[in-house]
């Protein structure tokens, strides 16, 4: 008996044993938690034959790496040089990468393969920048070299993870095809590049900062930067200067068009244009009722039409009256759309209104007619009397006019009813609390500027430190000059400089197929304080533009 118990125990023991070795087991290979991430590429242990071999006569090559690797987009971003009519195959084999050469290769000939961000690791996808396995088939390897840094014309910062090519000056037209240029680098956390193991000869040298990474400039929206002329490559070159902008596109294109779910026209231009005006040629009779709202930055515009019986609308494009496209949109006669008057205004932050100013109300509709009886303002939770205007030129804006006292507290009602668009629509009940900010909060700045040259021109941008995108003042002249800024809120401030050297008043980007640069762009290098309460004095000596790089 205590045998046939023995026996019945022993198959449900083992079971039990394996279960937990298999649960201990499975845990084991699991990724410790916690700790520091893993930021570092795969490292190369071991090649074969070595890097910098001459007399070359494998047929493969095998990398070894210090970590578990994969290959991302190899076929893109892996290229050798001088390109092979057969691409390479690639193996992964553990830590492990074997190239097998499926092509011929050629006599006394220095290939470089460039790996670009094909290897990463496994885990964080660390990537191994610009690694390059080079070799000879004969005894000698081409050693010439290009350094340089590439600089963001429009920041003046130097540009990370730019794309720098090199293209033999015999197939210049590549950098606007299909095919990926051969010699290439990306630049360092500084903006620096270096490009090794040339071959002495004439080349093109561009800098792209791509928006997909096909290596090849063929968006708009990219940045393009280029030598003028040629490098005549016979010894080491260095400090190579590339400047990026963005290329204004010769060619008018509609970037986006729609109907948007409240019945306007959307429309997103291309570039910027001069003086843009929009026309509905079809049907005729809702052209004269249209309204349009075209960005301060001009390459944006909204149509609303007053008239939405149609099914299809002929939209045509000008700029200074000169035609540049016509195209069609489409809708179905019953199509409805929802709108919802809504208002932003000209308050800060903290919601409060400068001093001396009218309190603004934005739309986000075109407003045909309002009833102030409908509107009440309260200043300390009394009500009081204010006047309100539209503007004339913008449907969209209504100026609320009060003389308002300090430290009080305001509270705008928009009561149902109050406003009407151009649809008839109708606004909700809404109410905005607001107080007036202290005058001791603004400053005035003036800038004592000199120019180097008089008889070139200039453009000053006036922008806060924290946000460069958004252009508070902007002042052209030639001459020295003061460029005063009053009531500015208090803060830090920055001063950039375009040379305008064809006199237009606008920035000008260059072009790669008329080889012209991009006019020069300086920043004054500090940022400059408004404090409270205060006129502030600042000195600012523009350099000449030879000293620029």
């Amino acid at each position: 008996m205590p045998l046939k118990i023995k026996q019945a125990f022993l198959p449900e023991f083992l079971l039990t044993i394996l279960l937990i070795l298999t649960i201990f087991g499975c845990a084991s290979v699991q990724r410790p938690m916690g700790g520091p991430r893993d930021r570092t590429p795969p490292k190369l242990l071991k090649a074969t034959p070595e890097n910098m071999t001459r007399n070359f006569a494998a047929k493969s090559i095998t990398l070894e790496f210090d970590e578990y690797f994969k290959l991302t987009n190899q076929y893109a971003e892996i290229v050798v040089s001088p390109a092979m009519e057969k691409s390479p195959e690639y193996k992964i084999r553990q830590k492990s990468l074997v190239i097998d050469f499926r092509d011929s290769l050629h006599k006394n000939t220095t290939y470089v393969i460039n790996f670009g961000k094909a290897i990463q690791d496994v885990n964080e996808s660390n990537q191994l920048k610009n690694f390059t396995y080079v070799f000879s088939t004969g005894p000698h390897i081409d050693s010439l070299a290009i350094s340089g840094t590439v600089t963001n014309t429009d920041t003046q910062e130097k540009e990370k993870e730019a794309l720098v090519m090199l293209i033999p000056a015999s197939q210049d037209t590549a950098i606007f095809g299909k095919k990926k240029p051969t010699i290439f680098t990306s630049t360092d956390s500084s903006g620096n590049f270096t490009l090794n193991n040339l071959h002495d000869g004439n080349y093109r040298i561009y800098a792209l900062k791509e928006a997909s990474p096909d290596k090849i400039y063929n968006n708009d929206q990219e940045l393009i930067a280029f030598l003028k002329d040629p490098i005549h490559l016979t010894k080491d070159t260095s400090n190579i200067s590339l400047r990026l902008f963005k290329q204004t596109p010769e060619k008018f294109r509609l970037v986006d068009r729609r109907f948007d779910g409240d019945g306007k026209l959307f429309f997103t231009f291309n570039k910027q244009l001069s003086d843009p005006s929009i026309k509905i040629t079809y049907p005729k009779e809702i052209d004269e009722t249209k309204y349009v709202d075209i960005s301060p930055t001009k390459d944006t515009a909204m149509v609303y039409l007053r008239n939405m019986e149609f099914d299809s609308v002929r939209v045509a494009f000008f700029d200074k009256q000169k035609p540049l496209d016509t195209i069609y949109l489409r809708k179905s006669k019953k199509e409805t759309f929802t709108r919802n008057i809504q208002f932003k205004y000209n308050l800060d932050g903290d919601n409060q209104l400068q001093p001396g100013k009218d309190l603004q109300l934005i739309s986000n509709l075109p407003i045909d007619n309002f009833d102030p009886g409908l509107l009440m303002l309260t200043e300390d939770s009394v009500q009081v009397n204010f006047t309100m205007q539209k503007d004339p030129a913008n449907l969209k804006l209504i100026n609320l006019k009060y003389r308002w006292k300090q430290k009080s507290n305001y509270a705008l009602t928009i009561n149902e009813l109050a406003f009407t668009d151009i649809y008839g629509d109708k606004n909700k009940k809404s109410i905005k609390k607001f107080t007036i900010n202290k005058p001791e909060n603004y400053g005035t700045l003036t800038l004592k500027v000199t120019v180097p040259d008089t008889s070139k021109s200039y453009i000053a941008q006036i922008f806060n430190a924290t946000n460069n995108k958004t252009i508070l003042k902007t002042v052209t002249f030639s001459k020295n000059t003061s460029i005063i800024l009053k009531d500015y809120l208090t803060g830090k401030y920055r001063i950039r400089v375009i040379y305008d050297n064809n006199k237009n008043g606008v920035w000008d980007s260059g072009s790669v197929k008329r080889g012209t640069q991009p006019e020069k762009i300086w920043l004054y290098n500090k940022d400059i304080p408004l404090r409270a309460n205060w006129e502030t004095e600042e000195a600012v000596e523009i350099p000449g533009e030879s000293t620029l790089p």
